[in-house]
């Protein structure tokens, strides 16, 4: 990911590997009345739940993103922490194995920025104590994809697109009480909605996606903050001649923890010629 070598052991070798290979109701009427006592509109809480984590400021989150490959399922793991004030993130990102072998990764730091991506491993050509960064204006998918990891703030941002949902009743994630939520979301909408940190990553993936519909289901806290989010996203590449749902799944817990998140100075950025494999 830190090199075009090193860029087919990344996400998003990985999902362009797999594509390759690739050839909701209600709860009924009592999940409803429980939703209008407890909040309104359910389309309204949604769309507020981005500014709920803000106010939150900070949390540890988990991450995954999987994807069918013929008959494997391919995920990648993320783990970290995420200021939602400052829109800055740190994760530790766990690749799979090779398709072709065994051979284990090293986890690849990724710094989640305003308009860039930063990660840092070894990689061809690219020294081990250097960091790339990847400007989020230049992927088709607004890096909700890309790096193998959904920024926590962009997914609830995503949420100020729904269009459709349901609530589902009351269940836990993690022992915590949260409401369940299903619906769709329009990536366009969301564009025209969301904070302008995301307004032009979310409208480069309304139109580079297959689709710019983003079904989800997602569990607030008390407090209407996101406790667990799944989207899922379809896109069209490789070698593949029908669309591909990657879903992406964020746990988010521990609210106002520390976070101390540095972004790389300019002498740490790896600016040379990327090894070709």
């Amino acid at each position: 990911m830190v090199a075009r070598r090193h860029w087919r052991t990344s996400a998003v070798a990985v999902l362009a590997a797999a594509l390759a290979a690739c050839a909701g109701g209600c709860s009924g009427e009592r999940a409803g009345a429980e939703e209008a006592a407890s909040g309104g509109d359910t389309i309204t809480v949604l769309h507020g739940a981005a500014d709920r984590l803000v106010r939150a400021g900070t949390s540890k989150a988990q991450t995954s993103m999987e994807m069918a490959t013929g008959g494997t399922r391919v995920t990648i793991r993320g783990a970290g922490v995420y200021d939602y004030r400052e829109r800055l993130g740190r994760l530790k990102v766990l690749l799979p194995e090779d398709p072709a072998g065994a051979r284990e990764h090293r986890p690849i730091t990724e710094l989640l920025a305003p308009g860039a991506l930063f990660m840092k491993n070894r990689g061809a050509g690219v020294p081990a104590d250097k960091w790339v960064r990847v400007d989020i204006g230049t992927l088709s998918d607004g890096n909700l994809v890309t790096g193998g990891v959904t920024d926590p703030y962009a997914a609830a941002e995503v949420l100020r697109g729904a269009r459709t949902a349901t609530y589902l009743g009351r269940t836990e994630v993690a022992g915590t009480p949260v409401r369940h939520y299903r619906g769709t979301a329009d990536l366009a909408l969301a564009a025209r909605e969301a904070s302008g940190v995301n307004r032009g990553p979310f409208t480069a993936a309304a139109k580079g996606f297959a689709t710019a519909e983003v079904p989800f289901d997602v569990y607030l806290d008390e407090e209407g903050r996101v406790r667990k989010i799944r989207q899922r996203f379809s896109f069209v590449g490789g070698q593949a001649k029908n669309p591909v749902a990657v879903a992406s799944t964020a746990l988010l817990y521990d609210f106002g923890v520390g976070v101390d998140v540095r972004l790389p100075r300019g002498a740490d950025i790896y600016d040379g010629k990327i090894a070709e494999k």
